[in-house]
């Protein structure tokens, strides 16, 4: 158990952290908490709960996440990527669903990690996650359109259609005075940040229209007028399980539990890459699972880890997770001493902020480079999203993952048909011929998402001493999305070493999808060469310049 669960904090303790780096993570976490503080009311709203739920959940989630977990610098809390799935639940559900939903949830995640699951991410193809992301962004956005016009509903279908047919039929009763607010709340949100860098837009945004609304009266929503006073105590619920009914309950919590894994592990690998640091991804799997056990009982409704928030706390200086627990104690202090006046903000505002968000996670620059390469990666890319709008987010999980392994398995036999007989006859001996300064290593196989981390991971901690290394791909039939994705990682990682690259026997599928994915802007199109013998007299040119 002890190498399963290895909180990072439990082991900087017994390592010892400096006065200055507990200091900056202090600083860190504060600026991090208000950060959260208007991101988590929007979420619980935008969910269909009551604004201190996502409180709640951000201070609870967010210490134990951070006091358990397996990365230095993770923030944990509500997410965007939950809204669609929480207000899903509550409506087929209840509260009392949600709670037992995000429970069971909470015991798969340490399942997961006591499993060993850790290495989940490696498995989920590039395609399936930015479809299912940049879907659960447009259902974001147009669930924020009533309350962004003003728009006096008592009810507002869940379909994506009917929601739409109903905004547009109802465009003659929209309050300009709300349109006012969003437009100003987002253009507060994104340009603040160039004249005022250390505190968030979106907190600035709170503030300046919650007091022009509050100083003029302006007749608009407001979070008081919608759920009423905001509750500055905690209380512990537990709900009554009827465990003859408890199947009812697994397929959400088992989405809650793909998601939140999904999402937790990305975050602490954009994290990694950050601070150059390493995480525990079993101790974090368990850390989210018990922080989604404990969270409900207090009225918090799921958490996981948040990639802005977590490279927010990373730019302003957080290293370890007293950063993240700092982040929590603001949280509190805020929700204990001004809680009420955080029901004095618009409904139009809090739209404002998600408008932002769903922007944000819309990956639309992904989702434009992945539509230019392989025909396979466009129909997972293109079939998730559509479900997770159209449909149902599990579903399009369940069915984007069954669709990239039977693609796969499709690609996968029909190259094992075609590959032509390899032309390139240089044997290894030849490998002894390669100028003072050049290295040579060789890529053998698909070049594909369950690989692609395994490979990165090979090539970056290769101890080159070259000035110009050699990769030869002859034996790489394909390269997918989520491989070309690390690939650039990869260059770039050597780019950084001032190492030069020299691609040898591409082929020409490869080499198609290395152009249309912007690979010149990591290695001149010259370094990419059909044949080794011209490779290495182009790496030979390289060294006689440098």
């Amino acid at each position: 158990m002890s190498k399963i669960f290895k909180p990072k904090l439990f082991s900087l303790l017994k390592e010892g952290i400096s006065i200055n780096t507990i200091r900056k993570d202090l600083l860190a976490g504060i600026i991090v908490g208000i950060v959260a503080l208007p991101l988590a009311i929007a979420f619980a709203v935008a969910s269909g709960v009551s604004p201190e739920k996502g409180l709640i959940t951000a201070i609870i989630a967010g210490f134990i996440i951070s006091f358990l977990g397996g990365s230095r610098v993770q923030i944990g809390g509500p997410t965007g990527a939950f809204i669609i799935i929480v207000f899903g639940v509550l409506q087929e559900y209840g509260l009392e669903g949600l709670m037992i939903s995000t429970i069971l949830a909470g015991v798969m995640l340490v399942a997961f990690g006591l499993l060993r699951m850790g290495s989940i991410l490696t498995f989920i193809p590039q395609p399936l996650i930015v479809g299912f992301t940049s879907g659960i962004a447009l259902v974001i956005f147009s669930t924020q359109i009533k309350d962004a016009l003003g728009l006096q509903l008592s009810e507002v279908p869940s379909d994506f259609i009917d929601k739409w047919y109903v905004y547009l039929t109802n465009l003659d009763k929209v309050n300009i005075t709300s349109i006012l607010i969003t437009i100003s709340t987002i253009l507060i949100t994104v340009y603040s940040g160039k004249l005022i860098k250390k505190i968030p837009g979106s907190f600035i945004a709170i503030i300046l229209i919650t007091a022009a609304t509050a100083l003029f009266g302006l007749d608009v929503s407001t979070i008081e007028s919608v759920f009423g006073a905001i509750p500055t105590s905690f209380s512990i619920d537990i709900p009554s399980v009827d465990f003859g009914n408890i199947g009812m309950y697994i397929k959400p919590a088992f989405t809650i539990a793909v998601l939140g894994a999904i999402e937790s592990l990305l975050s602490a690998v954009v994290a990694d890459g950050m601070i150059s640091g390493k995480h525990r991804s079993n101790t974090e799997l368990i850390a989210q699972g018990v922080a989604n056990i404990i969270t409900p009982v207090f009225g918090g409704i799921p958490a996981t880890g948040a990639i802005a928030r977590t490279a927010t706390n990373v730019k302003n200086g957080g290293r370890t997770p007293i950063a993240g627990i700092m982040h929590a104690v603001t949280l509190l202090l805020i929700m204990l001493f001004f809680g009420k006046l955080a029901m004095l903000i618009p409904m139009s505002c809090l739209a404002g902020i998600l408008i932002v968000v769903s922007y944000n996670m819309s990956e639309w620059r992904t989702f434009r480079s992945i539509l230019k390469g392989s025909a396979y990666d466009i129909v997972v890319l293109v079939t998730t999203f559509a479900l997770t709008v159209l449909v149902d987010l599990s579903l399009a999980i369940e069915i984007g993952i069954v669709l990239s392994a039977l693609l796969f398995m499709y690609r996968m036999a029909k190259i094992g048909k075609i590959i032509p007989v390899d032309t390139d006859t240089d044997s290894i001996d030849t490998y002894g011929d390669l100028p003072k300064g050049v290295d040579m290593f060789e890529i053998s196989g698909p070049f594909f998402f369950a690989a692609a981390k395994q490979y990165q991971e090979a090539l970056v901690n290769l101890n080159v001493k070259a000035k110009v290394i050699i990769l030869r791909m002859r034996h790489v039939p394909f390269i997918d999305s989520t491989g070309m994705h690390n690939f650039k990682e990869t260059l770039k990682h050597f780019n950084n070493k001032n190492i030069e690259v020299v691609l040898s026997g591409v082929n020409n599928e490869v080499s198609v999808i290395l152009k249309k994915s912007g690979i010149e802007d990591y290695i001149p199109e010259d370094n990419i060469i059909p044949t080794y013998t011209v490779a290495v007299e182009r790496a030979k040119n390289i060294i006689d310049k440098i």
